[in-house]
């Protein structure tokens, strides 16, 4: 993928989280985003990904602690769950967002999760 397209599709994540995203998620957001992202059918980030109090945790996936010290900028987080080839064309992890498999307001209930971990 060229610079461009990669600095375009950033800056597409950021206008969507501009429109879409609160400053502070609510409780009952947080709660969707939990619930997304541990359900089989949907996220299922906890089939790779180690997260305290998670049942049936993988580690495949590098654990996800410490998100927002990780990704301080909410954009580039969403982008790696939106698309993670951008950064690493050889990931195993699914781009939820490019292949539709989470929708926009999915993926920023997961992002609002993510973030408290």
């Amino acid at each position: 993928m060229t610079a461009v397209r990669v600095r375009t599709s950033l800056a597409a994540a950021a206008l969507v989280l501009a429109a879409s995203s609160v400053a502070d998620p609510s409780a009952e957001d947080i709660a969707a985003g939990k619930a997304i992202a541990g359900d089989r059918n949907a996220g299922n980030c906890f089939a790779c990904h180690l997260v305290e109090g998670a049942e049936l945790a993988g580690n495949i996936g590098p654990p996800l602690v410490a998100m927002k010290m990780r990704f301080p900028e909410r954009e580039v987080l969403y982008q790696q769950v939106a698309d993670p080839r951008i950064r690493n064309p050889n990931t195993v992890m699914p781009p939820y967002g490019a292949h539709g498999i989470l929708s926009e307001r999915e993926l920023n209930l997961v992002i609002d999760y993510l973030l408290t971990l």
